[in-house]
């Protein structure tokens, strides 16, 4: 087991990283030579591996935790409910996510396009779609009114289930 890294080295750390020492936990004062501390924050890294996550960074994890968020006011605001398989729900918040990045638009990730930069500029295929803001008609299966065969209980879906069911863990 390693020993915990000494105050200094976590303060470090957590500043690297644009944190607040006092948020996290840290003591309000150094500690006597010899003394270790932890921040609760990075108590776990600290034990298990590196300092810093490259998760945090990543642009499409950043994407799918906003379009997880999404997903979630969206269901409560148009009273529509997630697909019973959660795994549907999960893939689809995944394209949408990696579409955001790479397109700078969620554009539905179950349909085939000729030129997806084209169709993410006109809008019509980015989610909430139009069909689905008229009609509540939601060709992913992301949005599913309670009368839908496929309609879950659930109107709310985690962003570690959602990288968990699509694989991104």
């Amino acid at each position: 087991m390693r020993e915990p890294l000494p105050y200094a080295a976590v303060l470090l750390a957590c500043v690297a990283a644009f944190h607040v020492p006092d948020a996290h936990g840290f003591l309000p004062r150094m500690p006597g030579p010899g003394v270790a501390v932890t921040c609760r924050h990075h108590a776990r890294s600290l034990a298990s591996g590196p300092l810093f996550s490259t998760a945090e960074d990543d642009p499409t994890e950043k994407a799918l935790d906003a379009m997880t968020a999404f997903t979630n006011r969206y269901t409560k605001i148009t009273g529509t409910y997630l697909c019973a398989e959660a795994s549907v729900t999960a893939v689809v918040v995944k394209g949408l996510a990696e579409h955001k990045v790479s397109l700078g638009a969620p554009l539905c990730p179950c349909r085939y396009y000729e030129d997806k930069e084209a169709e993410a500029k006109a809008g019509y295929w980015n989610c909430p779609c139009v069909p689905m803001r008229e009609r509540h008609e939601c060709h992913c299966m992301l949005f599913l009114t309670e009368d839908n065969d496929f309609a879950g209980k659930e109107q709310v879906i985690d962003a570690q289930e959602v990288r968990r069911l699509s694989g991104t863990m």
